[in-house]
């Protein structure tokens, strides 16, 4: 393991931790008070949000118009992949940024608009991230590890810890995998999703300040998500070196 390795290594254990420290009491709160709210809608509303989210990232995720524009040499080194996914990190985020305070400042009906556009926003990021890293993409099993990226950004705490667990020695469970999205708990992913948004971005429905507070959630949603990608393909990458010595 090179001094680089060495360094991202400490960066990932320390990342860890804090995905599997306890909830605060705060976020415990937070969480029971979104559950109460839950409890409120009708099923039937959540059978159609959860109708609605899942054609949507299906879409995205297992169509074939996502493609990876950039697909660095199979002899770069990771360094240099880790320079390409912080730039193009960055580039997301402004993008996002600005798509967020356009729609927050057009209204109600925009601000609701942005939600499925953020979505794209997300998923071509992380198409991007899995090719700068070297992972084909067209492989199902690497949509999946996608998909589980996402949810594990944009979920509470103990849904957090779970996706994590579940992620670990990914490379080793690949035979297992499904080999279609229609086992996946779409309920769970839409309602973490959902409500871990819902906090975020509420404020971007009100008049005046919807568009700067459209603009910096988005920014900071989108950092949030590319962080966890390059956390999560961290842990691969490394897991693979252990695995094969």
């Amino acid at each position: 393991m090179d001094r680089y390795q060495q360094q991202i290594a400490l960066e990932l254990e320390f990342w860890k931790l804090e995905v599997m420290k306890k909830p605060s009491l705060m976020g415990n709160i937070a969480t029971k008070v979104q559950g109460k709210i839950n409890s409120y809608i009708p099923q039937k509303v959540h059978n159609a949000i959860t109708a609605t989210i899942k054609q949507m990232i299906k879409a995205v995720l297992f169509g074939s118009e996502i493609t990876s524009s950039d697909i660095p040499p199979a002899e770069m080194s990771l360094i240099h992949r880790e320079a390409l996914v912080k730039a193009k990190i960055d580039s997301y985020c402004k993008t996002g940024a600005a798509e967020g305070g356009i729609t927050g400042a057009g209204g109600f009906l925009m601000s609701m608009a942005d939600f499925p556009i953020l979505i794209a926003i997300k998923m071509k990021l992380l198409y991007e991230i899995a090719a700068l890293y070297g992972f084909n993409t067209s492989d199902f099993r690497e949509r999946l590890y996608i998909l589980h990226i996402f949810q594990l950004a944009f979920s509470s705490k103990k849904g957090g810890q779970k996706i994590l667990s579940q992620m670990k020695n990914w490379d080793e469970k690949l035979i297992l995998l499904p080999e279609s999205g229609d086992q996946f708990d779409w309920q769970t992913f839409q309602q973490e999703y959902r409500d871990y948004i819902d906090l975020a971005k509420l404020a971007q429905l009100l008049p005046v300040v919807g568009a700067a507070v459209g603009a910096v959630a988005n920014y900071q949603l989108i950092k949030k998500l590319g962080k966890t990608a390059m956390m999560s393909y961290r842990m691969r990458i490394l897991e693979y070196d252990e695995l094969i010595r």
